[in-house]
């Protein structure tokens, strides 16, 4: 019985007709959808690419179905086309697993491997979708842009050392800028914390050490890398 599961609706030898067409067209669609509701589980995700993911299959299949005699060529435009989308935008690993999952779906269900396109389909979007509970620090997790505005007459140079020491891992000065016709200087750190549940005392002991001037600790700017 699971083998006949797993088995293709249609060979080879088989000339594909409308009914079949038909059916692999409407689980490529399912599997589709069920991919981009996946990916776009518990993050932000564009309805165009939610809507680009639940395609794929359905395309991919049609590619495969005209080029069945050579299936390397298949895969080969299928290929190029996927990199479409990284030429215009930065792709994020869930979006590249996303597409790749897509497009393996629809060469199945091209093969008429119904049953097994579903059972691949459903296990690495259960995967998927469990990623999402999983919270794991990382260390680009405590990495922090932080900017410091001090007035003219302190010495920054090392004023703030033994504050890196006790809170941060790492601390590197990138930027000096003066400000308020050269009154203050505006200070731009990258620094690694030690601890996220130290980001108040580590604000609070600077503010002791600036005036109480402006202080801000964020995340680092994500650079725009397109593929």
């Amino acid at each position: 019985m699971l083998n006949n599961f797993f088995e293709p609706i249609y060979t080879s030898t088989d000339q594909i007709t409308a009914l079949t067409y038909l059916v692999c067209s409407l689980v490529s669609l399912a599997l589709g959808a069920v991919i981009a509701f996946a990916s776009g589980f518990r993050t932000r995700q564009s309805k165009g690419f939610a809507l680009s993911i639940m395609l794929i299959p359905v395309i991919a299949q049609m590619v495969i179905m005209l080029v069945s005699d050579s299936v390397g060529a298949g895969i080969a435009i299928m290929g190029a086309f996927s990199l479409v989308r990284f030429r215009s935008a930065p792709g994020s690993a869930r979006e590249i697993v996303s597409i790749f999952l897509a497009m393996a779906t629809g060469m199945a269900t091209a093969k008429g491997y119904l049953g097994l396109a579903a059972v691949f389909a459903a296990v690495v979007s259960v995967i998927i979708i469990l990623s999402g509970f999983v919270n794991i620090k990382t260390r680009d997790d405590l990495n922090r842009t932080l900017k410091i505005t001090v007035p003219e007459d302190l010495n920054y140079a090392h004023e703030f050392d033994d504050l890196f020491e006790k809170y941060t891992k790492s601390a590197k000065l990138n930027n000096v800028k003066t400000s308020n016709m050269g009154s203050l200087y505006k200070l731009s750190y990258d620094v690694e914390l030690k601890s996220e549940d130290d980001m108040q005392a580590f604000i609070d002991d600077l503010r002791c050490r600036n005036g109480n001037l402006e202080i801000s600790l964020m995340m680092p700017a994500i650079e725009s890398t397109v593929l």
